[in-house]
């Protein structure tokens, strides 16, 4: 049975609940019997596999594989994933480099399958860090069944502050958050976006983007997401933008007043 997560309520008290009880909730998740299981599998026969169709051979491996990536919707799509790991990232031409989505590219070089590459199937240090990634992803998703703002902003704590740390130039790392789903998203909300922002020509969406962040918090630079107080100050402002967006889709702008001044 898996472990399902406990969120008593939405917004910046729930979130604050998980922040909490994050560490003890993960750890539930991760030896529930199912998510034991499939750890085990994975790295009892990780190590067997060489090549790009020997993982996507194995469903329950390309689970997992997938799955610490964020990218566990393509477990169907067999011939796309072994074509992003046989072409690996080393050329500039390889399917993983030509696709907007960042996540591609990581997927490929945490296996090493790519010409140039070493395999790196074999190294337990790298696969007990899929195996964890899985899991921290895997409990992702399940709060997210129960509110799907909790999986942004838990998604957010490790991926921006990665992001704002990364090599490449300030206008590189937006490129890259607007290629991300959940990050654009917390960002759109978090600044006041509407979901119209995405037909704009990508450029101006860069301009309006920096823009407002700069607005709201006195740079449009996402290497201030370094500093853990400047995620979570966003982290807050998107869950009570959230909070509101979902307030105002059920009641009057009048009674949504009231509820914001009495609260």
């Amino acid at each position: 049975m898996t472990y399902q997560p406990v969120i008593p309520t939405g917004g910046v008290a729930g979130w604050r609940f998980l922040q909490r009880t994050y560490d003890t909730q993960l750890e539930s998740f991760s030896t529930s019997n199912v998510n034991q299981r499939e750890t085990q599998y994975f790295l009892d026969n990780i190590g067997k596999v060489d090549s790009a169709e020997d993982l996507v051979s194995d469903r329950r491996l390309l689970q997992v594989a997938l799955g610490a990536f964020g990218l566990e919707e393509d477990i169907n799509n067999r011939y796309f994933i072994q074509k992003i790991l046989s072409d690996g990232t080393q050329a500039d031409d390889a399917l993983a480099n030509r696709l907007a989505d960042s996540r591609y590219s990581a997927f490929a070089d945490a296996f090493g399958f790519g010409p140039g590459d070493t395999p790196k199937t074999g190294s337990s240090a790298e696969m007990e860090k899929i195996v964890q990634d899985n899991l921290v992803a895997g409990f992702e998703i399940a709060v997210g069944e129960s509110d799907d703002s909790m999986r942004i902003a838990l998604y957010t704590q490790h991926t921006l502050s990665e992001l704002a740390a990364g090599d490449g130039t300030e206008d590189a790392k937006w490129f890259e958050l607007m290629s991300l789903p959940p990050l654009r998203s917390m960002m759109e909300t978090a600044l006041g976006l509407p979901s119209s922002f995405a037909q704009l020509d990508i450029d101006k969406q860069l301009e309006v983007f920096k823009d407002k962040l700069s607005r709201a918090t006195g740079s449009g630079d996402l290497s201030q997401f370094t500093d853990p107080e400047a995620v979570a100050d966003l982290t807050d402002r998107y869950l009570a933008r959230d909070q509101i967006n979902q307030l105002q889709s059920t009641i009057s702008p009048a009674q949504t007043a009231l509820i914001l001044l009495g609260g």
